[in-house]
């Protein structure tokens, strides 16, 4: 009979305890202390710890062998370009997303066009039966005679099956319903995901076989199960969207082995998800003609600039009201400093306004070098004044009002250019680099105030 003690464990940090604190001694959050009920002879019978490099020795790291590894194509150009260029043999990548956004239809594509190039490909899913699984493969036209499915959740079983029949690429849906036999707890629970997470390390680590696993999120969008999860892991992708909408960012938030300011932007259709070539053309291909509050601003995603439309409407607050401030897709807290930033720097009194920021498209932007983009549509909305739609608007903007530096300016200058634009503002301190450009006309800008006089007047 097995013995079974009582331990709590923290879901953030995955700090184990011996007894229930209120705030956990590892990473002092409050109140994220599972109780967990763990096998006491899993010491004698569980898996020995990872070891990558065995019995090893100090050495000087002028000394030590280090090369780039190879990596292997997925077949979509969008997804290699994201983990960096493609899979790196032996590592983990983790996706998540909030539930019908695309996870198990991208990577079951993945595990077609896999199995057709590279060989057997293993898919093991928690969630879904096999007939299930092939109705999807049908409707998306994903099928190969070297992609195997199975249902289980037993990781040391899908281990064995890996073992046996030596794929190329495993991959996992989802990690939370897989579970340990050699803990009691339930699927999902802390020690589980972490146990899975371990054993699968292992595999991956001592075959030098890619894993691919689909992660859950919780309400607020992040991943669920214990921070570690995403410690363990080499690379973490989050789905940004929603089912609402078709079109689907793929973002790194986490990457050992390239960038994580590299996108990839797809598309849902009734085959799958299909790779958007053109993302610029695609946010703001439905602007309306004329319309105020609307503004485009050049953005960098790692490598690429992206156009995007910066949606505002400003209207009066309700009779005794507080004024309210809402954004979608730019982050509520520069919204606010950058109305703090109209008010007492350029004299817009929008302290008894509603004030509403959209980014189109469904894409969000994160680089302050949208700044003035989001001031000029406030701005536009607020005066009734539409802006030249043949504008393109580039500039980070300070608490004193200035319009600061952006970097890689003639990149953004180019790509709006090639979509047709024929005038852009930019901080006066880039504009020097702007002499190259003959199909754009520039005009620099030292701050808000200038900015707002040719845009939309005094």
């Amino acid at each position: 009979m097995k013995k079974v003690r009582t331990i709590f464990v923290c879901s953030e940090c995955g700090t184990e305890t011996q007894k229930w604190f209120g705030r956990c001694p590892g990473c002092q959050a409050w109140n994220t202390l599972v109780e967990e009920k763990v096998n006491t002879d899993r010491v004698e019978t569980g898996r020995p710890g990872l070891s990558l490099a065995g019995d090893s020795e100090p050495v000087s790291i002028t000394m030590a062998r280090g090369s780039e590894k190879e990596r292997i194509k997925t077949g979509i150009t969008e997804l290699d370009r994201v983990l960096g260029g493609g899979v790196v043999p032996g590592s983990l990548v983790l996706v998540g997303g909030e539930p019908g956004i695309g996870k198990s239809t991208l990577l079951l594509q993945v595990a077609c066009l896999w199995a057709e190039k590279n060989g057997a490909v293993l898919y093991a899913s928690g969630e879904e039966s096999v007939e299930q699984i092939k109705l999807r493969a049908n409707r998306i036209g994903s099928l190969s005679d070297d992609l195997y499915v199975v249902t289980e959740n037993n990781i040391e079983r899908i281990a064995q099956m890996a073992d046996k029949l030596e794929p190329t690429l495993l991959i996992l849906d989802s990690v939370q319903t897989a579970y340990s036999s050699e803990l009691t707890s339930v699927p999902g629970s802390v020690a589980q995901v972490r146990q899975v997470t371990a054993v699968i390390l292992e595999w991956a680590k001592s075959k030098g076989i890619p894993v691919l696993l689909i992660g859950h999120v919780t309400k607020t969008g992040s991943l669920a199960g214990p921070k570690v999860l995403e410690h363990m892991v080499d690379t973490v992708l989050n789905f940004e969207g929603d089912s609402a909408h078709i079109y689907r960012i793929l973002r790194s938030t986490k990457n050992r082995f390239g960038s994580t300011q590299e996108i990839g932007v797809f598309e849902m259709q009734e085959t799958g998800l299909s790779e958007v070539a053109n993302p610029s053309q695609l946010f703001i291909g439905q602007r309306a003609a004329g319309a105020t509050g609307s503004t485009v601003v050049s953005t960098i995603e790692g490598t690429r600039p992206i156009l995007v439309e910066i949606q505002a409407l400003v209207t009066k607050a309700g009779f005794a009201s507080v004024p309210r401030r809402q954004s979608i897709g730019f982050d509520h807290a520069r919204v606010a400093i950058l109305l703090a930033v109209l008010d007492k720097r350029a004299g817009l009194h929008l302290e008894n306004q509603d004030v509403y920021v959209n980014v189109a498209g469904g894409v969000r932007v994160v680089e302050p070098a949208a700044d003035l983009g989001v001031c000029l549509a406030i701005a536009s909305s607020f005066r009734n004044l539409p802006l030249d739609p043949g504008l393109c608007i580039i500039g980070e903007v300070g608490l004193s009002g200035e319009i600061r530096r952006v970097s890689r300016l003639e990149l953004r200058l180019a790509e709006a250019a090639k979509l047709g634009f024929t005038k852009a503002l930019v901080p006066a301190a880039n504009f020097a680099e702007c002499k190259g450009m003959e199909r754009l006309k520039t005009e620099g800008v030292e701050n808000i105030r200038e900015a707002l006089e040719f845009a939309v007047g005094r």
